[in-house]
């Protein structure tokens, strides 16, 4: 039975298209990759060998929970095609630099019907793999009506988010059934699922607790620090920053100075179309600034580190002694703060954790990571953490063991793509 809240949807994609394009052609202005390739978000992507896997992964961050799952689907399944799609220029670059030539990978199409049929005629796969929350209306139907499984991996649902899903339950609960299986996070997630309309929903964890770190990457963060950050000096990490983030934690940092005058401040905006204006901001609060894209180490004077950079979170903080995570200070929702738990530092991050709810109170409890309301705050928890080198080392110990008793997400991922494989349905399960 047609959805009658499709159309109404479509057509304001559809209006909407020209702002979508000139928005490309706008943002291109400071970075030409967001005006190359432009025809592949209307579906026109190089045809491709058929029965491939394709896994979908917005941005930086959905890639990188993604990896793990996609280095192993490359072992298990050596014979068939993969491609690695993503939403927006950094995503993209972020699978050029981990994957290199070992995936295909484009831009996924505009939710737009015409645009989904093109691009999965030209693509093909066996099973569709999208992570996270990645719910797209039209793009699915085209994958139902063309007989393609869709496995939504890692997914997860806050209250915000399914409050939302929930003022047009009808378009939801269609879009739901069009997703073959549903591998949620959390018991909360599957219960937020399954209440709005999905029928086939398991839990499978978190993928992002099964990050396997490069066994070269403590002795890089080692070198960094020497080389160019300052061995002696202690180093916070402010990362993946979002307007209206920045000012704050520079307040709380020249707070710190006083206290702590050779304290090195490495701030990684999360956009790299902020890099310019963060380090304006820096300056003009006095800072002398030092760029990762300069080239050029620390000099003692150095008070910010701006690390604008594309794929060196991972090595920022290996070379770092605790951490604020940002999108966290502003209602984001926060972001991974599981990698530097792992790496095991002393995370910090702030009242919005809805996106990483279940991580961030994993953490909390263990009491590996402490919750900042404001600049005052952050500056605090800073300056116990520095004060105590013993809490910063039992803490990192804390976060790491917390990550690793979480793991096992990717096995049960690996099996429910096996079971899709196998072409079993819902109805039907071994």
């Amino acid at each position: 039975m047609p959805n009658p809240m499709r159309p109404i949807y479509t057509g304001l994609l559809y209006l909407m298209l020209p702002l979508a394009l000139l928005r490309l052609y706008w943002r291109g202005r400071r970075d030409i990759g967001h005006r190359q390739r432009w025809r592949e978000r209307l579906g026109f992507v190089p045809t491709l060998s058929p029965d491939g896997l394709w896994v979908h992964a917005v941005s930086v961050g959905e890639t990188r929970a993604a990896l793990p799952l996609i280095r192993a689907l490359l072992d298990r399944y050596p014979n068939l095609p993969l491609l690695v799609t993503t939403t927006t220029l950094t995503g993209s670059r972020q699978v050029r630099e981990a994957l290199g030539e070992r995936v295909h990978h484009v831009y996924a199409p505009y939710d737009l019907p015409g645009a989904a049929r093109r691009f999965l005629r030209r693509v093909r796969p066996r099973l569709a793999v999208i992570m996270e929350t990645e719910l797209w209306p039209n793009l699915l139907r085209q994958c139902a009506t063309t007989g393609i499984p869709v496995l939504l991996a890692n997914a997860r649902l806050s209250e915000r988010s399914a409050r939302g899903y929930g003022r047009i339950r009808g378009l939801t609960a269609a879009m739901l059934r069009d997703v073959t299986l549903i591998a949620a996070q959390a018991d909360a997630d599957a219960a937020r699922f399954r209440a709005l309309g999905a029928s086939w929903v398991e839990v499978a964890g978190n993928l992002k607790y099964d990050l396997a770190l490069p066994a070269e990457l403590p002795e890089q963060g080692r070198r960094l620090r020497r080389d160019v950050l300052g061995e002696q000096r202690p180093v916070w990490i402010a990362a993946s920053t979002h307007a209206g983030e920045d000012e704050p934690i520079l307040d709380a940092f020249a707070r710190l100075r006083a206290r702590w005058p050779a304290l090195l401040l490495l701030l990684v905006p999360r956009h790299p179309e902020r890099f310019d204006s963060v380090a304006a901001l820096c300056r003009q609060r006095g800072f002398s600034v030092t760029r990762r894209g300069g080239g050029n180490a620390c000099t003692p004077d150095t008070a910010v580190f701006l690390g604008d950079s594309m794929g060196e979170l991972l090595l920022f903080y290996a070379a770092a002694d605790l951490t604020f995570v940002g999108g966290s200070l502003v209602a984001t929702g926060g972001h991974n703060v599981l990698e530097p738990a792992l790496l095991g530092l002393p995370v910090l991050f702030g009242p919005h954790m809805f996106n990483f709810t279940e991580a961030g109170e994993r953490l909390l409890k263990a009491e590996a990571a402490w919750r900042v309301a404001d600049a005052g705050g952050l500056a605090a928890a800073v300056d116990r953490l520095l004060a105590d080198p013993e809490l910063r080392q039992v803490a990192g110990q804390r976060g790491r063991a917390v990550v690793e008793r979480h793991r096992g997400a990717l096995a049960a991922l690996l099996n429910f793509v096996e079971r899709l494989l196998r072409s079993l349905s819902p109805a039907e399960p071994p």
